[in-house]
């Protein structure tokens, strides 16, 4: 029955493979293998445009064989997607990693290989297929990389693209000549962005159980790890690969930049990626010449940061190359001129817009300067363009949200229907909303990483209760719910803030989680019950109300971004003052762009 079952899966991988574009099949002969884990199931994993790019990155190092692994379904081995190969042939495992949730992920995948869980515990010879080095990446690990450290040999801090050239000149030469140790040392010496876990200790405060610091536990290696990121680009990074079983079937995607000038306060992305870099309009078309003649869906990436002029020029080309369009969701204030055009070519039936806060003054909150205007003036011209179904992204549980706020969104959402319904009449179509609701977490690197779960405010230091800002949350979305549940027409969709309480633990964690998400992988039980095993709750990561000067676990990384100046902005929050866009050419605010 197992041999039936594997026989299965090797006959559907190779279809899948036969119908990817862009694979890379070397052969093995005189060539380092590398594995490259994306810790979540295919479709997911090969829209992974950074995931994708080191893929490409990799393999065109002659002397480097790169296969990838994804999550295996119930029953099925782990094997290399491309030759079958089991995880234990590689001598080095990089893995990428976006989302908290594929924490786990990661640890079942290792032990699925009987690989040792924690890097204490693997050898300290020379790395081999059998005593392989565990090397991590990707943005969630740039944003707090503690909760994995103990499993990880290595982390690359930072953009790829600055970092592998590098690493593998040092590989070309010490692989096979030093043990473990010394050769991850010497990296750590001279590789930037990199960061081993190992070399450092955390230190806790024994009051108030939290890490106060952490302690070098080798010579001459830095205090923190400054990432590495890529300035500027000929051609900006465009998809490597396309699948009809990706996530976004057949869609080719290019960066317009990287990073977001906006600063929205709850947004990661607009904080770890300064300082914002927006690509010219000649190197993104560069990137999309290389589509193929054949591929007509293109998805660009950093339309949030893109302003006017550029989306109109792009927009213009798109047009002319009889390309349709493909996005996750629209700036409100950004829909005019070509975009319009080309959305309205684009056979595209629906379109989603991110207000984020449900009130005016929960946008300025947020830093998100939409207006109600805007909004409204948005899905006017969407429908009037053929996008007749519009979704709204909401966050609760935000600093300072009252149901006055939440009321402020049901009746902005009946506005939205007499604004777009009857012009849907007038060209034959029956409107569509879809209000998204998701529980606002705080991540490392925002001026919210001060802030509880759950939007319960709590005195400086305080810690406040899981249950009751689940409890919160439950009833704003019941709110909602009731406000909306007589307007035809209109859905309202939500996710369980139990989850995202977890997200919010490992978002925010230290190294201690690594043993709770080690227990859940091995016994395979809750994350509440592994915590309880290992003497931890929920609340002492996810409910604490930080202060001006507090050491945060994800201080080891250097982006450049001063505390004080997060702080500042948090407190900015409470007054609903809000922040004008980053301009690097003359903004010194938060510190990256220096003196």
């Amino acid at each position: 029955m197992a041999r039936r079952r594997q026989k299965k899966k090797a006959s559907i991988e190779k279809s899948l493979l036969e119908q990817e574009s862009g694979t890379w099949l070397k052969k093995w002969k005189g060539r380092l293998p590398v594995a490259l884990i994306y810790p979540n199931n295919y479709s997911i994993g090969v829209s992974s445009l950074g995931f994708q790019l080191v893929y490409s990155l990799l393999n065109s190092i002659d002397g480097v064989v790169c296969e990838r692994f994804f999550l295996p379904e119930s029953g099925d081995s782990l094997r290399s997607f491309e030759s079958q190969r089991p995880l234990n042939d590689f001598p080095l495992l990089f893995y990428s990693i976006s989302f908290e949730h594929d924490y786990l992920n990661l640890a079942r995948l290792l032990l699925a290989a009987d690989i040792p869980l924690f890097a204490s515990e693997r050898p300290g010879e020379l790395i081999s297929a059998d005593n392989p080095l565990v090397i991590g990446g990707g943005v969630a690990t740039f944003m707090n990389p503690e909760p994995l450290a103990p499993f990880t040999d290595l982390f690359l801090l930072g953009e790829a693209e600055g970092m592998l050239p590098a690493l593998f000149t040092v590989f070309d030469d010490l692989l096979g000549e030093k043990h473990r140790a010394d050769l991850l040392l010497h990296i750590q010496k001279t590789v930037g962005g990199a960061y081993v876990p190992g070399l450092y200790e955390p230190v806790y405060d024994k009051t108030s159980d939290r890490q106060s610091g952490v302690q070098r536990i080798a010579p001459s290696i830095p205090n923190r790890i400054a990432k590495v990121i890529v300035s500027e680009t000929e051609k900006a990074a465009h998809s490597q690969l396309l699948s009809p079983k990706a996530e976004f079937a057949n869609l080719f995607v290019t960066e317009l930049g990287r990073g977001c000038s906006r600063g929205c306060r709850f947004c990661a992305a607009g904080f770890i990626y300064r300082p914002p870099r927006l690509w010219d309009a000649d190197a993104v078309i560069k990137g999309l010449e290389e589509r193929g003649e054949s591929v007509k869906r293109i998805g660009l990436l950093g339309m949030e940061m893109a302003d006017e002029e550029e989306l109109d020029s792009l927009s213009s080309y798109l047009l002319d190359s009889g390309c349709s369009l493909s996005f996750s969701s629209l700036r409100a204030d950004r829909i005019s001129g070509s975009l319009l055009d080309l959305l309205s070519n684009s056979n595209l039936k629906s379109v989603a817009i991110a207000p984020d806060g449900a009130s005016e003054k929960l946008r300025r909150i947020i830093n998100k300067n939409l207006t109600e205007e805007d909004i409204l003036l948005a899905a006017e011209r969407l429908v009037a363009a053929g996008l007749y179904k519009l979704k709204l992204y909401l966050m609760i549980g935000l600093p300072g949200e009252t149901y006055d706020d939440l009321q402020e969104m049901v009746d902005l959402i009946k506005k939205v229907k007499a604004r777009m319904f009857p012009v849907g009449r007038e060209r034959g179509r029956l409107c569509e909303i879809t209000l998204s609701v998701n529980s606002f977490a705080p991540k490392p690197w925002t001026p919210f990483q001060f802030h509880p779960f759950g939007g319960l405010e709590q005195e400086n230091g305080e810690v406040g209760s899981a249950k009751l800002a689940i409890a919160s949350l439950k009833e704003k979305i019941s709110f909602l719910k009731k406000g909306l549940r007589k307007e035809a027409n209109v859905r309202m969709n939500h996710d369980k803030p139990e989850n995202v309480l977890f997200q919010a633990v490992l978002s925010r964690g230290d190294r201690r989680l690594a043993a709770v998400l080690a227990t859940m992988a091995k016994q395979q039980i809750p994350w509440k019950q592994a915590m309880r095993k290992h003497d931890l709750t929920p609340e002492q990561y996810a409910l604490v109300q930080h202060g001006a000067e507090e050491y945060f676990p994800w201080n080891i990384v250097d982006h450049k971004i001063e505390q004080k100046y997060l702080w500042q902005e948090y407190q900015k929050s409470f007054l609903a003052k809000t922040t004008v866009a980053c301009d690097t050419a003359v903004c010194k605010r938060c510190g990256v762009c220096g003196d």
